[in-house]
């Protein structure tokens, strides 16, 4: 059995404010990728009482083995009540900040945008002075797809990177690295106002120096935020974990990227893309981007 060290050690959530957000979510008959995807923050996040949505799930069309979300169900047709439900959910929570990500759904032409642009806007409709933050799949490379999500005007438009170049055919088989740079970078040219976001694992067989050029790579397509967390694995039958990183070499990173011009970089073994995804908003009055 592998041991994790003290620092990947959570203090356990107080219970009665966990149940009060799942009972909202069970209510309303919504997926989180806090609960779907084993997060460790989950205790955290409820207690908050925050959550990331997980749309259009929870069956996903690819088969990463480092993601505990189930591949093996068949993708359902999308639910035309999901949007009002999860808008629902963020005016029964009073969220200031709301992340809505899916699974990826190669099956749909549009890798499911339509549905990201109607949750956007039914939670604008009920909840105008929300942030929204969506945390989008590769689209199979439909950029005519991505540009019907930017014109709904997220604030936060955020693509994980995931893994080095070297480990995306193992760890992001149906991948492609060019591919998620290629999105962010079309994302900063079609809607300059969006913050743009990614996300790094760590301790999957990546070297420092793998990590800096990636960190190096997104900068190069002006990736204004960027999360490095360590990668655990959910079962058995999930990649394993190669080593597991510092908070010192965490921080390295941080400080790296601060350096190298990432208006935020949230570098710790806990981080997850949405962990503390609030704070965006204190960022937004730091740098404030006009929209058109």
């Amino acid at each position: 059995m592998v041991v994790k060290p003290d620092w990947l050690r959570v203090k356990a959530p107080q219970w009665e404010r966990v149940g009060n957000v799942k009972d909202i979510l069970r209510d309303l008959g919504l997926n989180t990728v806090c609960e779907e995807a084993s997060c460790p923050n989950i205790g955290e996040c409820f207690n908050a009482g925050t959550a990331t949505f997980l749309i259009m799930g929870p069956a996903c069309t690819r088969a990463c083995p480092y993601c505990d979300i189930d591949f093996e169900k068949k993708p359902q047709a999308l639910d035309p009540t999901e949007p009002s439900r999860l808008a629902e959910a963020v005016r029964r929570m009073k969220l200031n900040h709301v992340v809505i990500t899916s699974v990826n759904r190669d099956d749909l032409a549009d890798g499911g945008a339509s549905q990201f642009v109607r949750c956007i806007e039914e939670t604008r409709a009920v909840s105008p002075h929300t942030t929204i933050e969506v945390l989008i799949p590769d689209l199979c490379g439909n950029w005519e797809a991505l540009e019907i999500i930017l014109r709904s005007q997220p604030e936060v438009l955020n693509h994980n990177t995931e893994t080095v170049p070297r480990l995306y055919r193992r760890t992001r088989p149906q991948g492609n690295y060019d591919r998620t740079l290629e999105l962010l970078k079309r994302c900063r040219e079609f809607a300059p106002w969006v913050y743009t976001k990614s996300g790094i694992m760590a301790g999957l067989g990546e070297t420092d120096a793998e990590i800096r050029q990636v960190m190096q790579d997104l900068r190069g397509v002006d990736c204004d935020i960027l999360t490095i967390g360590q990668y655990l694995q959910p079962s058995q039958k999930h990649l394993q974990v190669n080593d597991f990183v510092t908070p010192e070499q965490f921080a390295a990173w941080q400080a790296f990227g601060e350096e190298i011009g990432f208006l935020q970089v949230v570098s710790s073994p806990l981080t997850r893309s949405s962990y503390h995804a609030e704070q965006v908003r204190e960022l937004m009055k730091l740098y404030p981007r006009q929209r058109v």
